[in-house]
C-alpha cells in the first residue's frame, strides 16, 4: 500500500514540477516575442528616423543650393550691397512720419520721401476736399550714387533701406540704414518734430569705407516735378522757380519764362524749389561745394490743362571726411509764407519775391508789418481796402502838388505859346526866353513829374506784395472766392489770347475807374505840356492813352490775383476823389494866376537847375553864332 501511495505522490509532484517547467517555458516564448516586437518597434523608428534625416539633409541640401546661387547674383548685382538684400526689409514697406502740419512717408527702397503731404491746406480752392501734396506718385527723386572699389556705381534708389522709427521726447526719429554688414551702413536720418514744417535729416555712413571708393566723388540727385495746386497754372507758373544761397548769404534763382534754364553754383547753402505758395528746400549746414541746378517748363500750351508747372534738378556731389560722410541738413517742406520763413533765421524769406532795392525794403518794412496788423483784426477783403487808404492819404501831398504844378503850368501855357510864335526861327532863344519865363513866374517844368516818379516804388512794391501774400490764398472777398487767384464771374466757351476763357470783375472795375481818372486829368496834362519843336505832339498821344491803358490793365490782371485789382480799384477811385476834391475846393485858377503874377514883381533866385540850364544855352548861342560867322566867311 506505501509503495503505491509514494507512486502517486510521485506522480503528482512531477506533474506540477512539470506544469511549472510548461509555464516557465511559455512565459519566456512570450517575453522573447515580446522582446522581438519591442527590437522590431524601435528598428521602425529608427529607419523612420533615418528616412526623415535623410530627407531633411536633402532638403538643406537643395536648399543650400538654391541660396547660393541667389546669393551669388545677389553679390554680382549690388556688389557689397547684397546683404541689405537679404534682410525682411528688402521685401518692400514703408514707414509714416505726420505732425499736426505735415504728413510724411519714406519708402524702404531707396530710404527716401515718396509722399509729402501739406495738411490742412487744399489743392486749387478750399472745397476741393484735395490737400496740397509736394511729393506723391513719383515726382520727386533724392539719390545719392556711390562707388565701390571695383568701380561699380550705385544709386541708393535702387537699393533697400532698413528702417528704425523711435522717438527722442516728442520728436519722431526715423533711421533708414542701407547695410553691407550689421555693424556698416549708409543712414538717412529723419527727426520730425510737432507743429514744425521742418525736420532734421542726417547723411552718415559708418564703416564704408572698407568698401567704398572714396577717391570717387558720392553725387546728391535730388528732382522734382511741381505739380499744380492754384487756379491758374499759367499764373501760377510765373511765381514757380528754383532759388539758392551761396557764397554765404548771397541770393539768386533760375528763371521762371524760359522754356529751360540752368546754372553752376558754388558753397551753395540751399536749394529750394519754389511753386507759387509752397515750397521744398534742402538746407545744408556744411555748404556744397558745387551745385548743378535746371529748371524745365512744362506748360507749354495755356489752352490745355496742365498737371505740372515745371522740373527741377539739382545735383550736389558731396566730400568725404576720414573716410566717412558726415553731413547735417534740414528739409522744410511748406507754405512760402514770408513770416513763417523769416521765423527760421536761415535766409528762407529770400526765396519770395518782394522786389529788388527800394521795392523789397519797401514791402518788408512797411506793407508786410501793417497789411499784418490789419488783417490781424479785419476780413482779408477789408484789410486790402484799408490799406489802400492808407497809402493813398501817405501820397496825396505828392498827388497835390503834381496838380498844382499842372495847374501853374496850364496858367502860362498862352505866354509861353506868344514865346514859341514869336521866336520860331530861333530855337536857342525861344528856350531860353521859356526858361526865363518859368524862372520869373516860379515855375518847375519838372515838379509835375517828380511827384509820380516818386510814387512808382509803392506802385512796383504792392505789384509784388499782393501775389507773394500766402495769407490771401483762398481768402473769399464778396463775389471773389480766393483773393490770391482771379475772380471769375463769367467762363467763356473759347479762350482769348493773352485775355484767357473767363472774365473777371475786379480788372473790369479798376480798368473803368483807370479811364474816368485820365480823362479827368488827361485835359490838364495837355494843356500843362509845352509842344516841342521836333517831338511828337503829347496831346495825340494823351487821347490814344486814354483808351489803350484801361484795355492793357483789363488784359493783364485778368488772370491775376483779385487782391491786387481790388487795390488798383479801389487807389484809383480814391485818387478820382482826391483830385475833384483839390480841382473844385482846394486849387482854384484865378488864385493859381495871381501867385503867378506876384512871382513875376519879386526878384527870384535862380536854381542851381534853371542856372545850369541857362549856361548850356548860352554855349549853345555862342557856338551857333561861331558856326554861323564861319559859314559866312567860306561863302
Amino acid at each position: 500500500m506505501e509503495g503505491k501511495k509514494l507512486d502517486r505522490n510521485s506522480i503528482v509532484g512531477f506533474v506540477i514540477i512539470a506544469g511549472l517547467l510548461i509555464w516557465m517555458m511559455l512565459n519566456n516564448i512570450n517575453k522573447e516575442k515580446e522582446a522581438i516586437a519591442q527590437d522590431k518597434e524601435v528598428a521602425k523608428k529608427e529607419i523612420v528616423k533615418e528616412a526623415e534625416s535623410e530627407k531633411i539633409s536633402s532638403a538643406i541640401s537643395n536648399h543650400v543650393e538654391v541660396d547660393s546661387v541667389q546669393n551669388t547674383a545677389l553679390q554680382a548685382a549690388l556688389g557689397p550691397f547684397a546683404y541689405s538684400a537679404t534682410l525682411p526689409s528688402a521685401q518692400g514697406g514703408k514707414t509714416e512720419l505726420k505732425n499736426e502740419l505735415l504728413t510724411l512717408v519714406v519708402e524702404n527702397k531707396g530710404g527716401s520721401l515718396s509722399n509729402v503731404v501739406i495738411n490742412n491746406n487744399a489743392r486749387f480752392n478750399k472745397n476741393s476736399k484735395e490737400l496740397v501734396e509736394l511729393i506723391k506718385d513719383n515726382n520727386a527723386e533724392f539719390s545719392l550714387e556711390l562707388y565701390t572699389k571695383d568701380n561699380k556705381k550705385f544709386n541708393t534708389r535702387d537699393l533697400f533701406f532698413e528702417p528704425e522709427l523711435t522717438k527722442e521726447g516728442e520728436n519722431q526719429v526715423l533711421s533708414m540704414r542701407l547695410k553691407v554688414s550689421a555693424t556698416e551702413f549708409l543712414e538717412y536720418r529723419y527727426v520730425l518734430k510737432p507743429d514744425d514744417y521742418m525736420l532734421d535729416f542726417t547723411i552718415r555712413t559708418q564703416g564704408l569705407s572698407r568698401v567704398i571708393n572714396t577717391a570717387e566723388t558720392p553725387a546728391l540727385d535730388w528732382s522734382l516735378k511741381a505739380y499744380s495746386n492754384e487756379k491758374s497754372i499759367t499764373y501760377e507758373n510765373q511765381y514757380t522757380r528754383v532759388y539758392y544761397e551761396y557764397e554765404g548769404g548771397k541770393d539768386n534763382s533760375l528763371s521762371n519764362t524760359s522754356k529751360d534754364d540752368s546754372t553752376e553754383a558754388k558753397n551753395v547753402s540751399f536749394v529750394a524749389f519754389k511753386q507759387h505758395f509752397f515750397a521744398s528746400v534742402l538746407i545744408t549746414d556744411k555748404a556744397f561745394d558745387t551745385a548743378s541746378l535746371k529748371s524745365a517748363n512744362l506748360v507749354h500750351d495755356e489752352a490745355v490743362d496742365t498737371v505740372y508747372t515745371k522740373q527741377f534738378n539739382a545735383k550736389m556731389p558731396l566730400a568725404y571726411t576720414g573716410g566717412e560722410l558726415n553731413y547735417d541738413m534740414k528739409w522744410f517742406f511748406g507754405p512760402a509764407d514770408y513770416k513763417l520763413l523769416k521765423s527760421y533765421d536761415q535766409g528762407l524769406d529770400k526765396i519770395v519775391p518782394l522786389g529788388w532795392g527800394i521795392f523789397g525794403w519797401l514791402n518788408r518794412f512797411l506793407f508786410i508789418p501793417v497789411f499784418g496788423v490789419l488783417s490781424s483784426f479785419l476780413p482779408y477783403g477789408i484789410a486790402i481796402i484799408a490799406l489802400t487808404v492808407l497809402v493813398r492819404l501817405l501820397i496825396s501831398p505828392l498827388t497835390y502838388k503834381s496838380y498844382v504844378s499842372q495847374a501853374k503850368m496850364k496858367a502860362i501855357r498862352p505866354e509861353v505859346n506868344e514865346l514859341n510864335e514869336k521866336y520860331k526861327n530861333d530855337p536857342m532863344k525861344k528856350q531860353q526866353e521859356t526858361m526865363n519865363l518859368y524862372s520869373k513866374a516860379g515855375v518847375n517844368p519838372m515838379a509835375g513829374c517828380i511827384p509820380a516818379l516818386l510814387q512808382i516804388p509803392i506802385f512796383y512794391s504792392l505789384f509784388q506784395f499782393f501775389p507773394s501774400a500766402f495769407d490771401l490764398r483762398q481768402k473769399s472777398f464778396l463775389w471773389a472766392d480766393d483773393l490770391s487767384s482771379y475772380d471769375q464771374i463769367l467762363e467763356l466757351p473759347f479762350r482769348i489770347p493773352f485775355y484767357g476763357n473767363h472774365v473777371s470783375l475786379f480788372p473790369i472795375l479798376a480798368s473803368v475807374a483807370i479811364f474816368i481818372y485820365m480823362k479827368m486829368t488827361t485835359g490838364d496834362q495837355q494843356m500843362a505840356a509845352p509842344a516841342q519843336e521836333g517831338m511828337p505832339d503829347m496831346s495825340k498821344i494823351m487821347k490814344v492813352m486814354i483808351y489803350i491803358s484801361p484795355l492793357m490793365m483789363l488784359f493783364f490782371f485778368n488772370n491775376y490775383a483779385s487782391g491786387l485789382s481790388l487795390y488798383y480799384f479801389i487807389s484809383n477811385l480814391i485818387t478820382i476823389g482826391i483830385m475833384y476834391v483839390i480841382k473844385n475846393h482846394i486849387v482854384k485858377e484865378d488864385k493859381i494866376k495871381a501867385i503867378i503874377e506876384d512871382n513875376k514883381t519879386k526878384e527870384r533866385p535862380k536854381g542851381k537847375f534853371q542856372r545850369k540850364m541857362q549856361e548850356m544855352m548860352q554855349q549853345a548861342q555862342e557856338q551857333q553864332k561861331l558856326q554861323e560867322e564861319r559859314k559866312k566867311k567860306n561863302k
